[in-house]
């Protein structure tokens, strides 16, 4: 049978319709905790680049990548492509706005949940600039949503559902990186850049994954790769 969460909860308890709406304009506590990581990573960068700023140059640099991203709770490679936009209020540090898109289903091996993924990552580096490169240190937040898919998902009913079944009907999560990589100045313009990061997803619940109950939302986190090249201006 194909499962709709979302439909199948309204259809069973149609009572909770009055609830829901209240809800909407009650922040449960966890995203209010998420908005608060965001704001803290924001304002961190803010101050930072501020600093930066007042006490050197600053450039710019828009550069495209590709990217290899696993999922802690799904097996197979998740593969996009995207775009960065950096301003460097100094030498030292970044503030990075990526988005990437990832077109294929996924999972690629079994039956896919996702026709296609879109991924947007906001966040600062840090670094020193050397002779012809620059190793940085880098954490970021956002969010990855997730389009379902347009054709009958078959899934077992069962409660809570597979992991997989919620997220045929498309999701958008949270998301956080840390980690680090590398940037090589080959001329005074262009630039390659390598990305190696923990991406962290925050996955719906109540589900179940990996032969695994969670009566609430959870926490996985698993590599994130992108290399690309770019220009400074």
């Amino acid at each position: 049978m194909c499962l709709v969460t979302s439909w199948l909860h309204f259809a069973s308890h149609p009572s909770n319709f009055e609830s829901t709406q209240v809800f909407r304009f009650i922040r449960p506590a966890p995203d209010l905790i998420w908005d608060m990581g965001i704001l803290r990573i924001a304002v961190f960068s803010a101050a930072i680049a501020l600093f930066a700023s007042s006490t050197s140059a600053q450039s710019f640099e828009a550069s495209v990548h590709l990217a290899s991203s696993q999922w802690s709770e799904f097996d197979g490679t998740d593969i996009g492509v995207g775009g960065r936009f950096t301003w460097k209020p100094s030498a030292v540090i970044g503030v990075d706005a990526d988005l990437t898109w990832y077109p294929g289903e996924f999972p690629p091996d079994g039956i896919p949940f996702s026709e296609n993924r879109f991924e947007g990552l906001f966040g600062v580096t840090a670094g020193p600039h050397l002779a012809g490169f620059r190793p940085f240190a880098k954490v970021g937040a956002g969010f990855m949503n997730v389009g379902g898919v347009n054709t009958p998902f078959a899934c077992i009913t069962i409660f809570p559902p597979p992991l997989a079944c919620v997220m045929a009907g498309g999701e958008t999560m949270q998301a956080y990186e840390f980690g680090g990589g590398i940037e090589i100045l080959p001329t005074g313009s262009t630039l390659l850049r390598l990305d190696i990061t923990d991406r962290v997803l925050k996955y719906p619940g109540p589900s179940i994954a990996d032969r695994e109950v969670h009566d609430e939302a959870f926490w996985g986190h698993a590599l994130r790769l992108t290399i690309g090249a770019g220009w400074r201006f």
